[in-house]
């Protein structure tokens, strides 16, 4: 499986985000988070933390869903420079979000 992960994640490495290619970007990133089960972390914002009597399983579905919200935030390697630095201090589902409002609103004009 963890070649499968690296070879998909290739095709987005292949062509990475730079602004006019969005729409086919998202759509390799959603095929490649999905094939990984990780496609939530750039569908829903981040939970508030569990409080310190949360259940144990509470408290591990937290820690799993940071660290692939990690994992997913590496994907900024997929874009350009600039865009990079735009969302560099952004986590996934912030970064989407941007993206989405900037090039839906390019897309108007």
């Amino acid at each position: 499986m963890v070649n499968n992960n690296l070879s998909l994640r290739s095709l987005l490495e292949k062509e990475k985000l730079n602004g006019i290619n969005f729409l086919d970007w998202f759509r390799n990133l959603r095929i490649v988070l999905k094939q990984e089960r990780k496609e939530y972390v750039i569908e829903e914002p981040i939970p508030d933390e569990p409080s310190a009597n949360a259940s144990r399983a509470n408290k591990r579905k937290f820690e799993k869903r940071m660290d692939d919200i990690l994992d997913v935030g590496c994907m900024l390697a997929i874009m350009t420079p600039k865009l990079q630095k735009q969302h560099g201090d952004m986590v996934i589902y912030d970064i989407i979000q941007n993206l989405k409002e900037i090039f839906e609103r390019q897309a108007y004009q």
